[in-house]
């Protein structure tokens, strides 16, 4: 019994470290950030259907990417804790998403566009102070999301979420149901 559970760590210490190297790693680090994020990581969030193990290992995994990808603040704590209730979520209506599996991408979008989408303009309000204290502002990008309203930052989060974890998670949420016994 002890090796199972052991077993189960493991993976869901696997598919954490995953998530933070497809975030983190060139070329997906340069869409993994910002208003419009399309986080091909976030594909992995439907193991989180198989087992709570799973949602845990993704928070630690959300937690380094974001603490060496952003290391911002809120960055850390919220988006972090976003991925967390999402992966809960899933776990916990897995035999809804199970029977329509089209609905399985509608919690991770909702709370990482409601939630990272809330505090990106604070993200963006400091990034553009530091530039304009450093002597100006280099970066137009940045400096022209500093003002951005937050309902346009959850809106262009959610969408980001959404093409990912419909282009790209659906399908791999069959592929992971066809394939059980190697989540357990």
């Amino acid at each position: 019994m002890k090796s199972k559970k052991t077993r189960l760590l493991v993976k869901a210490a696997l598919v954490g470290a995953i998530y933070a190297a497809l975030t983190l790693i060139p070329p997906f680090s340069a869409i993994s950030y910002g208003p419009v994020q399309f986080r091909l990581s976030e594909v992995l969030m439907f193991t989180s259907l198989f087992s709570p193990a799973y949602a845990g290992g993704l928070f630690v995994g959300c937690l380094l990417a974001n603490i060496f990808g952003t290391g911002n603040l809120f960055d850390i704590i919220f988006g972090s804790l976003a991925t967390l209730l999402s992966g809960l979520t899933l776990y916990g209506l897995r035999n809804l998403f199970f029977k329509h599996k089209w609905l399985a991408p509608l919690p991770v979008s909702i709370f990482n566009g409601l939630i990272v989408g809330a505090y990106l303009p604070l993200v963006f309000m400091d990034v553009a102070m530091e530039q304009l204290f450093a002597g100006g502002f280099s970066n137009v990008f940045f400096t022209a999301f500093a003002a951005t309203p937050v309902l346009g930052t959850m809106l262009s989060v959610f969408i980001g979420e959404a093409v990912v974890c419909y282009v790209l998670g659906v399908p791999f949420l069959y592929f992971l149901c066809r394939r059980q016994k190697m989540l357990e």
